[in-house]
């Protein structure tokens, strides 16, 4: 007698027990080769946003063409980067003076504290400078700052290669998939993937100079230091999902109550910049974001504590474009799918019902223009 099938749910218990060794190994992976993909996946985050740069400026500049458009996104965007790194070499150490010279202060709020906790003879700011092992923590720093130097390094490294071969990508997909169905849905996915990311580039740095414009009214309102460089610091934070929004109307405050004499003028602070941050995230960015991303927001928080557990403050940095992308190579294979619906917001992970707006039409579509990545394909019969 020919043995008997196994049952259904046997097959779909083993298959998503798979699946869930296969994102614990993937998790593992990423994590011990951190020091090889970081720079990589920061040079693919910085490809995209150039591509979609250089699509912009062909766009809105007439007499740029495709040809030329490239090469000019690439050097708008390295000459910001260099002017924000000059302007945070240049104001970092006025920062760090300003700090110093509060010392007398932070010794009063350290004493106000102790004597509020009832801890006798508290220690000073400079006291527990002279307590640190000044050699370890040099060591450590001067580390971070080769660290650094090697990752922006092979940042530019990968990035210059990822630009250069952006011309074989067609022909990859083409030899990847040749079955024209399989090719299109790739497509399709790519395409998600690439509109997501550049439509969160594109809300998260828009709304990050509205907060960072109204916080720099603030707080140069209540006179505080250096409030291009907090303004700035704002600006970097807001990209970081949640804490990024903590710090900027936290810290500034904290700062204040070192600066002035009082609470007055912290306080006001903070009320300013909490009203930013709620009209902002409450009200702007919601309108802003649509439904482009679809991740649900326990998940954003969850993701950002996984990528910042693997990859530090660059994870923290791209946890929500990275999960937007797992989420939507997951959502292409029946094994993972229902991983995908769990960080989806709606429990459609493809989007189905709200298409991006450059997606090529799928096979029930009418037959799109000519060109190797968009050949009409046979209509797929409908799921049972």
């Amino acid at each position: 007698m020919p043995a008997s099938a196994p049952p259904a749910g046997v097959t779909t218990v083993a298959r998503n027990a798979l699946v869930v060794l296969a994102v614990i190994a993937a998790g593992a992976t990423l994590y011990f080769m951190a020091s090889i993909l970081t720079p990589l996946a920061l040079a693919m985050f910085l490809a995209v946003m150039i591509d979609g740069f250089a699509r912009v400026l062909q766009h809105r500049l007439p007499h740029v063409s495709r040809r030329a458009a490239l090469p000019l996104a690439v050097t708008i965007s390295l000459v910001l980067f260099g002017g924000t790194a000059v302007f945070v070499a240049m104001n970092g150490a006025n920062f760090v003076g300003q700090l110093v010279a509060y010392e007398p202060k932070l010794d009063a709020i350290i004493a106000q504290l102790a004597g509020m906790a009832r801890v006798k003879d508290p220690p000073t700011v400079l006291s527990v400078i002279k307590g640190l092992d000044a050699s370890k923590y040099l060591g450590l720093a001067a580390r971070a700052v080769q660290d650094f130097a090697s990752t922006a390094l092979f940042v530019l490294v990968y990035l210059a290669f990822i630009l250069a071969s952006r011309k074989g990508w067609e022909r990859k997909a083409i030899g990847l998939f040749p079955q024209r169905e399989e090719r299109q849905d790739a497509v399709i996915a790519f395409l998600r993937i690439r509109d997501g990311v550049e439509r969160y580039l594109f809300v998260q740095t828009v709304t990050g100079l509205m907060v960072a414009s109204l916080s720099f009214v603030a707080m140069v309102a209540v006179g505080l230091h250096d409030a291009l460089f907090w303004a700035f610091l704002i600006f970097l934070a807001v990209y970081i999902p949640v804490a990024g929004g903590v710090f900027a109307g936290v810290a500034p405050p904290l700062f204040a109550l070192v600066q002035f004499d009082g609470y007055g003028r912290a306080f006001v602070l903070f009320l300013a910049l909490q009203a930013v941050g709620v009209i902002i995230g409450n009200v702007v960015y919601p309108r802003m974001q649509g439904r482009s991303l679809n991740i649900d927001p326990v998940m954003v928080l969850l993701s950002l504590a996984f990528w910042s557990a693997i990859w530090g403050l660059t994870g923290a940095f791209l946890s929500t474009p990275l999960t937007v992308m797992a989420m939507v190579i997951l959502a292409q294979f029946d094994g993972s799918r229902w991983i995908a619906v769990i960080l989806s917001a709606d429990g459609d992970p493809q989007q189905l019902k709200n298409k991006m707006p450059n997606e090529p039409p799928d096979a029930a579509d009418p037959p799109p223009s000519k060109g190797p990545l968009s050949e009409p394909s046979r209509r797929r019969p409908k799921a049972a």
